[in-house]
């Protein structure tokens, strides 16, 4: 086992060994218990009762902060684990445009949301480089982890630390060269020296602009002075790295390979000629230093307009160029959000009546309500338009196919909890007659309650006492056993509700309650005509009941002539019917 090189620092347990007391310990699998013994440090054991203390090692891990930290870091995990070679090379599209819009987004967030002052702004820059120039790193660290770094063919790639400003690093792959030639060591002495004197500025200490301006100025000198008394000549490298010290442009353009791209180049040469550049003279320096190193002949690309516009603080023109250059509206949704939050762009009304933020945040939305599982995403956005994003969300929430019920649930739940009234009735209406025409009478009733359709409920209602006809008993019991409240939607819906709690209270045999409301339905006048001799059939078991007989002789005595009335009407509509029937045969 490695030894540890310092002393680890010591942790101070809250009370442990207050009582001198001999400390005991066990490891688990996150956490350490430490508790006090019964046993002091010297002489007989004492009594009272040890404390105990929990040694949390990872206390992050209980963050809630950073709880979503944690699971970001694991879906990338696995995907990482998953991912194959054949599915990099396909999908090199899609990482060299992302690549492209984190540049983008990176440097308008230097130069729109940071704005900062001259000093500062090279010191952003410089960092935007090296972040979008990665590979510099590896060249570096391979060439320091090999076994003879200053015999390694990459060695003097170490230039390209230089033109990131990077002086330390350069120093140090520079130092392996110098320990190997005894005879130039003075040489590399004076690149040392020249590299390690480079004034950079701290917005956060005392000097002033000015005084560093004036500091670079002599340090300049100095290099320009070194390399016009050919202090340098003995080796072409070194050279070559004071004359990109002191700004050769020339020079730093025949670094075309290491630079790669031209605002790369912008940079180091604003770093070596124009460290104290202030933002309304970017645009100069950015539009020269293109044309210089992409020539006459070689035209810009789009992303090259696009990273032009932002140097020339040209906000909607930066939006307008990535909406053609880019394939979808994600970026310039999100990177206009972002502006508009931190109050830099200007309202920008277009001809219909909406600004430029929202405009690009609803064409973004629409574009998702496309997709068969991301158009839930689009509902957030649109609620956060103001001006167009209720009328958006209603016509798109129309277009939505209704494939299954639990999608169906989910609009509905969208539209509930945004008061969308009508669109709530009409996707209970469709999914209510979809049900319907599947012969699923209990879930059509259930859409036509929550649509509040009474007479869509009033023929469900019907379809289902016309099957208790056909079979004898109901079907979906649970549903009609709750309805509650919502039976009184319409008058058929009541009756049936209360027709099968007729049949529920004879099935548990509570006969007197069963006779009541039986009375009830008859008398009513809400029973269809065609169960009119049911319900008369129905009471019949009931008064030979000794319970109904006794509670119920009264109630029914006295309803006597309404019943009377029901069967002579009852009697009359069946002489019609057959009177018809006859006229009909003959």
């Amino acid at each position: 086992m490695e030894e540890v090189d310092v002393e680890p620092s010591p942790m101070l347990i809250p009370s442990a060994g207050f009582h001198q007391r001999h400390l005991g310990f066990e490891w688990g699998p996150g956490d350490l218990l430490v508790y006090e013994t019964n046993y002091k440090l010297q002489g007989p054991r004492s009594a009272g009762s040890p404390l105990v203390h929990v040694v949390r090692k990872d206390e992050d891990i209980c963050s809630p902060i950073l709880r979503k930290l944690f699971n970001e870091s694991h879906l990338i995990f696995v995907g990482l684990q998953k991912i194959k070679e054949d599915v990099v090379e396909v999908h090199s599209v899609e990482v060299s445009i992302l690549l492209a819009i984190e540049l983008i987004w990176n440097l308008c967030e230097v130069l729109f949301i940071d704005a900062a002052p001259a000093g500062s702004l090279l010191l952003h820059l410089l960092d935007w480089v090296r972040l979008h120039k990665s590979d510099v790193d590896a060249r570096a660290r391979e060439v320091l982890q090999s076994e003879s770094p200053a015999q390694h063919q990459s060695y003097w790639d170490v230039i390209s630390l230089v033109l990131q400003g990077r002086m330390d690093e350069a120093r140090q792959v520079l130092s392996k060269q110098a320990s190997l030639r005894a005879e130039s060591s003075s040489v590399f002495k004076r690149m040392d020296v020249l590299l390690q004197t480079m004034p950079i500025f701290n917005p956060t200490g005392t000097q002033t602009l000015t005084e560093f301006d004036v500091k670079w100025r002599h340090w300049h000198e100095e290099c320009d002075r070194c390399l016009q008394d050919n202090t340098f000549a003995s080796n072409r490298h070194l050279e070559t790295i004071v004359k990109i010290l002191v700004g050769d442009e020339d020079t730093i353009l025949e670094q075309k390979e290491l630079l790669s791209t031209w605002y790369h180049f912008l940079v180091t040469r604003l770093l070596f000629t124009h460290p104290t550049i202030k933002p309304p003279d970017l645009h100069y320096y950015a539009q020269s230093s293109m044309n210089m190193f992409l020539g006459p002949r070689a035209p810009p690309e789009p992303l090259d307009i696009i990273l032009l516009s932002a140097f020339e603080f040209d906000l909607h023109q930066v939006i307008k160029d990535c909406s053609i250059a880019l394939n979808n509206w994600w970026f310039v949704a999100h990177l206009t959000d972002l502006l508009d939050h931190c109050k830099l762009l200007q309202s920008h009304n277009l001809h219909f009546g909406s600004n430029l933020r929202e405009f690009l945040v609803l064409e973004y939305a629409s574009g998702l309500f496309t997709h068969h599982s991301l158009w839930q995403l689009a509902v957030d956005y649109f609620d956060h338009c103001p001006e167009f994003g209720r009328v958006y969300l209603e016509l798109q929430i129309e277009r939505i196919p209704l494939d299954t019920e639990r999608k169906a649930i989910k609009v509905l739940r969208i539209c509930e909890d945004r008061q969308m009234s009508e669109q709530v009735r009409s996707i209970c209406k469709i999914m209510a007659k979809r049900a319907l025409r599947n012969n699923r009478l209990g879930s059509a009733l259930s859409w036509s309650i929550r649509a509040k359709d009474a007479a869509f409920a009033t023929l469900i209602s019907e379809r289902f006492l016309q099957d208790y006809c056909n079979k004898g008993s109901f079907t979906d019991l649970d549903l009609l056993d709750n309805l509650g409240p919502a039976m009184l939607l319409s008058d058929r819906l009541t009756f049936l509700g209360k027709y099968r709690e007729f049949h529920r209270l004879y099935g548990e045999n509570r006969f007197s309650e069963a006779a009541k409301l039986l009375l009830s339905l008859m008398t009513a006048k809400i029973a269809p005509r065609g169960l009119w001799m049911t319900l008369l059939t129905d009471a019949l078991p009931l008064l030979e009941q000794k319970e109904v007989k006794t509670r119920t002789t009264h109630a029914l005595h006295s309803h006597f002539t309404v019943v009377k009335k029901l069967v002579e009407t009852m009697y009359i509509c069946l002489q019609n019917f057959k009177h018809l029937s006859c006229t009909i045969a003959v």
